[in-house]
């Protein structure tokens, strides 16, 4: 695809003593196509058909980058814009003149009592409007000429090509057409050779013409990364490497049902191509075929499952760390837990339970000033314990009673008997209940953050599917933005989903999370909270209405200071691992149970 840009005067014709040399002659004969048959509408330039197509009509106003469709069409094609300058002044007293004639016509109108005329005096408006920015010298005029060349192998696809063409066009209220008996005229004007033989222009100022600037569509091509997905605007690929950016972290905005997990799973496939490790906490189980197709670790958090993680975990003491710092962390992040698991604290509960922490690991010879990597941590039980034996203290133990011995008493008060080693290890808490999901969410992400904390230094890639059930409670939610912060220091990039925007931006600490997130993605919304996504990320309104409009896949991917309108896509093959389509599920199981049925009758008769 070509593109001619001129901005010139209309030259002179050539004289004689500038005509074309013997030499220039024999070079335009060697560059120039065997034969050209002219046609009324067409040209027929060797084996390929050409017709040229001028724009005669543009509307009111014009947005940016409506030139965009036709740009990015897959159709063989010429564009050329011929701008030629015009003399201001001139202008100015044809305008003068043409605003005067059309106030009179107001005038008379209006002693004849007619009613008023909308067209007139939009006219008027537009036109005063443009005295003042040509008298102001902010804008100039010209004569702005638009051309397009489309090529093809028959006549019949010239015809299919321009009436595509036309309708991206008109959708735009902007119209063209061929330039009949012209068409000659219209293929020089065409050709690199800056000459405007059709010289069919329009009138403009500097704001339309510019929102014409063919080149104003972003890419986010990088040389290296994964493919996140095809940019709308041009069909580039948007590749990308998030652990370029100053921080590693990721928000996903969408609806359900809009394709933010498949778009994640897709991501997950690609970085584990690439050696990251990845931990993900699954609300729903829509990670376990992924983790069980690429053999990773798929662990199922209830209270009946036989995987247990013990809260009072405390992380093995690196060269720089201070035990008495690591203690006093856990017994915080402990604190904000059991906020949760007993629906709130008053400032004395408080006290009572900070003091009561620091005893229950005091039973166990873990204290602020000896090295604890080897020792066994306490459980809940041996809380609620000294919480029985402490002055204010039974109330507390009291509520902790379900959790140790009552009906909640299958996860939160065992030792871990978890690893998590695995390139993949996905953490599934759909069969948890869902007053206690809170509560497991924030204990495997305190376990995770012990990991990272622990573990080499490795890239790594921690997913927080529906994270709005933990911005409900200040606690969870603090939490969640410490690790948002903080995972950039072990080479981790945090990935939170949502699609409750409401909650999650409601929350004091929703804002942070954003804002430490080099890495947007927002998929299909909601009418009930576009308003919401709009201010927080200042959305232009044609933003705002793609984000109303796209289909499943399709949203707008931000990196940095730049963001383009990106359509999620995958092969056949990562579709089938990543899918989500119950559909689409089905028809995989069904296949298997066939193809375990063949191998079975395949068993019992090896001759068939």
């Amino acid at each position: 695809m070509a593109f001619s840009l001129f901005s010139r005067k209309k030259s002179p014709e050539p004289s004689a003593a500038n005509q074309p040399n013997q030499t220039s002659l024999g070079l335009a004969e060697l560059i120039a196509p065997p034969a050209i048959k002219l046609s009324v509408n067409h040209l027929e330039i060797g084996n390929k058909f050409c017709r040229v197509l001028f724009v005669f009509t543009y509307p009111r106003h014009l947005l940016t980058n409506w030139l965009s469709p036709i740009l990015s069409l897959d159709k063989e094609k010429n564009i050329t814009m011929f701008i030629h300058p015009a003399d201001t002044g001139l202008i100015l007293k044809q305008l003068r003149k043409r605003v005067g004639h059309v106030q009179s016509q107001i005038s008379i109108e209006q002693e004849k009592g007619k009613a008023r005329d909308p067209i007139l005096e939009t006219s008027l408006q537009d036109m005063e409007g443009l005295r003042d920015v040509l008298q102001q010298g902010t804008e100039r005029f010209f004569r702005f000429g638009l051309y397009l060349a489309i090529f093809g192998d028959s006549a019949k696809e010239l015809d299919e090509t321009e009436n595509e063409i036309r309708g991206l066009l008109e959708a735009k209220l902007v119209y063209a057409k061929p330039a009949s008996f012209q068409q000659e005229a219209g293929f020089n004007a065409i050709l690199p050779l800056a000459k405007d033989e059709l010289f069919i222009n329009v009138p403009m100022n500097t704001s339309p013409i510019s929102s014409t600037f063919p080149f104003v569509s972003s890419d986010l091509s990088d040389n290296k990364g994964i493919l996140y997905g095809i940019n709308r605007h041009n069909n580039s690929l948007v590749l990308f490497d998030r652990f370029s950016m100053e921080n590693y972290n990721s928000v996903i905005f969408a609806k359900s049902g809009a394709g933010k997990s498949y778009a994640v799973k897709l991501e997950i496939l690609r970085s584990l191509m690439l050696g990251t490790d990845v931990i993900v906490i699954d609300p729903e189980n829509e990670y376990q075929y992924l983790t069980e197709t690429v053999g990773g670790s798929y662990i199922k958090i209830s209270l009946n499952s036989a995987n247990n993680i013990n809260p009072f975990d405390l992380p093995v003491l690196q060269k720089d760390d201070q035990p008495a710092d690591i203690l006093r962390s856990n017994i915080i992040h402990l604190v904000g837990l059991l906020r949760i698991m007993l629906g709130g604290l008053t400032p004395q509960e408080d006290a009572i339970l900070d003091k009561a922490l620091n005893e229950t690991y005091a039973s166990r010879d873990i204290t602020p000033n000896v090295d604890f990597s080897k020792m066994t941590p306490p459980l809940l039980g041996d809380l609620k314990t000294v919480l029985e034996n402490m002055e204010g203290g039974k109330p507390i133990a009291l509520r902790l009673e379900k959790y140790v011995t009552g009906s909640y008493t299958g996860f939160f008060n065992q030792p871990t008997n978890i690893t998590a080693k695995n390139k993949l290890v996905t953490f599934s808490i759909r069969d948890m209940e869902e007053e206690l999901r809170p509560m497991a969410m924030y204990i495997v992400l305190h376990y995770i953050w012990n990991l990272m904390r622990t573990e080499r230094l490795k890239k790594r890639l921690l997913v927080v599917d529906e994270a709005w059930v933990m911005m409900k409670y200040v606690d969870a939610a603090s939490f969640m933005t410490h690790i948002a912060k903080r995972c950039r220091k072990y080479f981790t990039a945090l990935t939170t989903i949502t699609q409750d925007i409401a909650d999650f931006m409601s929350s004091e600490y929703g804002k942070p999370i954003v804002s430490n997130s080099s890495i947007q993605l927002l998929m299909k919304q909601s009418p009930t909270t576009i308003d919401i996504i709009k201010q927080t990320f200042s959305l232009t309104e044609q933003e705002k209405y793609l984000l109303l409009e796209c289909n499943v896949g399709e949203g707008i991917f931000f990196a940095g200071l730049k963001h383009v309108a990106i359509k999620v896509v995958a092969s056949y093959t990562e579709d089938q691992i990543i899918t989500s389509d119950p559909s689409q599920l089905l028809e995989i199981e069904k296949a298997k149970q066939e193809f375990a049925e063949q191998e079975t009758i395949q068993q019992k008769n090896p001759l068939m």
